[in-house]
């Protein structure tokens, strides 16, 4: 089977005093008609002369029905799409944890201090996503991802002998695939509904649509 994927979030090994306190990972087991046809519903209830649409389309409050039709169980993600989430900086603290046991003073340092003793991509949240990926779908799975700089041949290599189900991984132009494109909607959305609940924002009825799209039995996977 052919998922696509694609993140939000993403600052390679920086997981703490960022942009983003949040990682978003979302897989999608969709058709390209089926995304193409997703896409162009979209198109037309926004109907932003945008070229390409992303989260923030839909997270406008003027679309909230947007937003609510596409997580919704008659919306064309009903049981063809999982996103993870990843609090960085509890993701963070628990590599901190066990690389040094009990610590004291800001992450920032111990941040830097991984990246610099252990082999590079180490902390990278995107690698373990993609491996958790694979594990949610059965059999053989092939992944088209959104282009990233960080999956170079050799990390594409080693993510397949890490991950034996894992059949290929192809990277794309998200303009040129519409599923890598609704990848990124779920994406998006689910990192900022997350990180406004991390900010005491929370909103409970897209979480509540969210929550079966979740991978994990918790919100977050630190």
């Amino acid at each position: 089977m052919e998922i696509a994927c694609d993140e939000s979030g993403s600052e390679g090994e920086k997981l703490v005093g960022g942009v983003t306190a949040v990682f978003a990972h979302a897989g999608v087991r969709m058709s390209r008609d089926e995304a193409a046809d997703c896409v162009a519903s979209l198109r037309s209830m926004i109907k932003s002369p945008a070229l390409e649409y992303k989260a923030n389309h839909l997270l406008r409050q003027k679309n909230r029905w947007v937003l609510l039709w596409f997580l919704g169980p008659s919306g064309p993600l009903a049981g063809k799409a999982r996103v993870q989430l990843v609090d960085k900086r509890r993701f963070l603290a628990s590599r901190v944890r066990t690389e040094f046991g009990r610590v004291s003073g800001p992450l920032e340092l111990y941040n830097d201090l991984l990246r610099a003793r252990g082999p590079r991509g180490t902390l990278d949240p995107l690698f373990p996503a993609i491996l958790r990926a694979v594990a949610q779908w059965d059999g053989p799975v092939s992944i088209v991802h959104d282009q990233q700089l960080s999956l170079t041949d050799g990390r594409i290599r080693q993510l397949k002998k890490l991950a034996p189900r894992l059949k290929s991984l192809t990277l794309v132009d998200s303009q040129h695939d519409a599923r890598v494109q609704v990848a990124d909607f779920l994406a998006g959305i689910a990192r900022r509904v997350a990180e406004e609940e991390l900010n005491g924002r929370p909103d409970h009825d897209v979480i509540g649509l969210l929550r079966p799209f979740v991978a994990g039995p918790r919100m977050w996977h630190a």
